[in-house]
């Protein structure tokens, strides 16, 4: 009967083992009995790929978020509309109290002006918008200071013709002034970027908002519908 040759050659190696007489067979059923490695998928590997594509997609819902909604964040603009969120909540309720004050060029008004206007509306939001608010032969900057003192939140939509207004301190320049004063102010990007708004308006371009070149314009409205409601 054959021995056991570890005392002579040892059982340092698999090989050793597998031709040993007495070792060889057991050792060879107890390692076939584990799976190969290459069944495994690597533990770092397979995170390193999770957190790597979270990490360019990474959204959530906002804490003001409906239990049924849909509707996902950015991180940045979860750190942008927190803010506003609170300021809202904390508003007391006035009569005549608007959900939106809507700031645009004068160019705008038959165009992304009143499309953003009418997916709020749709979406039951009250809009303050100088095409409906302001009746002919009434002052438009008292007007003005009477939406704004009557809304919710403010809401710039930046585009090229609003970005020519600036530069030639038209009428958007003076709702720009109160709308600044306080901390309810979301930019909506549309047709242009927060760079070019920074050359023309640093302050304004200091403050992160919404773009259009990033999801529609029907995705900023939802957004800003959950933002201001109740």
């Amino acid at each position: 009967m054959s021995g056991c040759t570890a005392p002579v050659y040892g059982h340092r190696s698999a090989s050793a083992a597998a031709n040993c007489p007495v070792c060889g067979s057991r050792y060879s059923r107890s390692y076939s009995s584990y799976p190969s490695y290459s069944s495994y998928s690597s533990p770092s590997s397979s995170s390193g790929s999770r957190s790597s594509s979270s990490g360019q997609s990474r959204i959530v819902k906002a804490r003001w978020s409906s239990a049924s909604s849909t509707i996902l964040y950015t991180p940045t603009e979860i750190r942008t509309l927190t803010p506003i969120r609170e300021n809202v909540e904390k508003r007391p309720k006035l009569p005549d109290l608007r959900d939106v004050f809507l700031c645009h060029a004068w160019d705008d008004r038959n165009d992304a002006a009143k499309e953003l206007h009418d997916l709020l509306e749709l979406k039951g939001v009250s809009v303050w918008f100088s095409e409906k608010d302001v009746f002919l032969g009434s002052s438009l900057l008292r007007e003005i200071d009477k939406g704004l003192a009557k809304s919710r939140v403010g809401i710039v939509l930046v585009t090229p013709s609003f970005l020519r207004r600036v530069k030639g301190e038209g009428i958007a320049d003076k709702e720009l002034s109160a709308l600044l004063a306080r901390d309810l102010l979301i930019p909506i990007v549309h047709n242009t970027t927060f760079e070019e708004l920074r050359e023309v308006s640093p302050l304004l371009g200091s403050r992160s908002g919404l773009s259009t070149i990033e999801e529609s314009m029907i995705e900023v409205a939802s957004k800003l519908a959950e933002l201001v409601a109740p």
